[in-house]
């Protein structure tokens, strides 16, 4: 009978340890995502769609602001997935090379900037409560985590970019074959 008992508390348990869980986001996060979201809208409005649009291409023309500034842009104004759509300011060829760098960022711009993925924060908030936990503040990770993404998409942008011209290449140089 006591088994039957502390299965039953402990299934009733798990949701109300989901119900808190939802609680401390209602209360928490959901409102700050909110006003992110509102304020982002109001700087695009502010600023204006058409410059946005200036800069994004005027950032694709370098390599590195390629995939470094322009992922972190698209990724910080239109959010995930709203973001991979920067890619239209691009050649065929460098999109593939976007894409992945801008899908390699939704994760490290969390810890600074939640709005950009929200649902992203459940792998960082899990994470950040064991530096909480630690006593640690959770500034420095979010920093690094920041950074240390910007490395990354760095690093696949160039690598993809050159993965696909190769295969475009070959792609170009196998129907020139076939033609002849």
């Amino acid at each position: 009978m006591d088994f039957l008992v502390k299965l039953a508390e402990g299934f009733i348990g798990m949701f109300q340890a989901g119900g808190e869980q939802f609680m401390g986001l209602v209360t928490g996060i959901i409102p700050l995502l909110v006003v992110l979201i509102t304020f982002i809208n109001a700087l695009i409005h502010l600023i204006g769609e058409e410059r946005i649009n200036r800069l994004a291409e005027k950032s694709t023309k370098n390599i590195i602001l390629r995939y470094t500034l322009f992922p972190v842009l698209a990724v910080f104004f239109l959010t995930n997935p709203m973001a991979y759509t920067f890619g239209k300011f691009l050649p065929e060829k460098q999109k593939p090379a976007f894409y992945d760098s801008a899908v390699s960022f939704v994760h490290p711009i969390t810890g600074l900037f939640p709005h950009a993925n929200p649902a992203e924060l459940f792998v960082y908030m899990g994470i950040a409560a064991g530096i909480t936990e630690l006593g640690l503040s959770l500034g420095p990770l979010a920093v690094r985590y920041f950074i240390v993404g910007i490395i990354v998409i760095l690093i696949r942008g160039i690598v993809t970019e050159r993965l696909t011209l190769r295969m475009m290449n070959k792609k170009n140089t196998e129907v020139e074959s076939q033609a002849s």
